[in-house]
């Protein structure tokens, strides 16, 4: 029930600013789709690099939406609206509003991935978005909103959510797959952007756009990440409860 109770905070959330997030969700990604793939006309690993340029943006647009969709919001809800308080005294179990939290903040950066591919469909590049695809870009939000979590308890003030998305969110956005090929990234800096989130969420979109053969080992990585960080938030939730 405390899950369902989180869903629809998100969803009433959702439908009442549904023309801010939507225009939010549009704008970024669509710049780098006109700017890198329609304005640099050019071939990568032998397909025009919008087609490679597509599923990174599609993975990088969940990332993006699925963090910030948790992190802003809950850092104002404990720092300024002090709403948190209230889910502390509450009989709404804490694992279920971390998981509530996850799914929410998923589920809205698959929104945002959605309004992407709407975008480039009258391009017609031929690229192919299945249910796999829907089952990545899924665990990829979640990933990213578990770290919207952690984010949220560490941040002391409304400004430090940005700094962390300028540390951590930032740099995967360029760096992971997304925008070029890590291949020739010296080995080191290659195997340490290898083992992101990200990455390996575009090298398995991308390989399903292409209709290729994929490792399923990455969704591991991704299950394995979600882990560690919900574990995180779940320990700073409780230990907020028990301040």
């Amino acid at each position: 029930m405390g899950i369902v109770t989180i869903l629809w905070e998100k969803w009433v959330e959702f439908r009442r600013d549904f023309y801010k997030i939507t225009l939010a969700a549009m704008i970024a990604p669509l710049m780098y789709l006109l700017v890198f793939g329609l304005g640099i006309q050019t071939v990568s690993h032998g397909v025009p690099y919008l087609h490679y340029l597509i599923p990174g943006v599609v993975s990088l647009t969940t990332m993006n939406g699925s963090f910030n969709a948790v992190a802003q919001n809950l850092n104002v809800q404990r720092l300024y609206e002090k709403a948190f308080d209230q889910v502390m005294i509450s009989p709404t179990p804490l694992w279920q509003f971390m998981v509530g939290q996850m799914i929410a903040g998923s589920l809205r950066g698959l929104y945002a991935g959605g309004i992407i591919l709407l975008l480039v469909w009258p391009i017609h590049t031929g690229l192919i978005f299945n249910g796999f695809s829907v089952l990545v870009l899924f665990l990829n939000g979640a990933v990213f909103s578990a770290l919207g979590v952690v984010v949220s308890f560490l941040a002391r003030n409304h400004a430090d959510v940005p700094r962390f998305s300028n540390y951590l969110i930032m740099p995967m956005a360029f760096l992971c797959n997304t925008f070029f090929s890590t291949e020739n990234m010296p080995r080191g800096i290659r195997n340490a952007v290898g083992i992101l989130p990200l990455s390996e969420t575009s090298s398995i979109v991308r390989h399903i756009a292409y209709g290729e053969a994929w490792d399923p080992s990455g969704i591991f990585v991704l299950l394995a990440y979600l882990a560690v960080l919900a574990a995180i938030g779940l320990w700073f939730v409780y230990r907020k409860q028990n301040l």
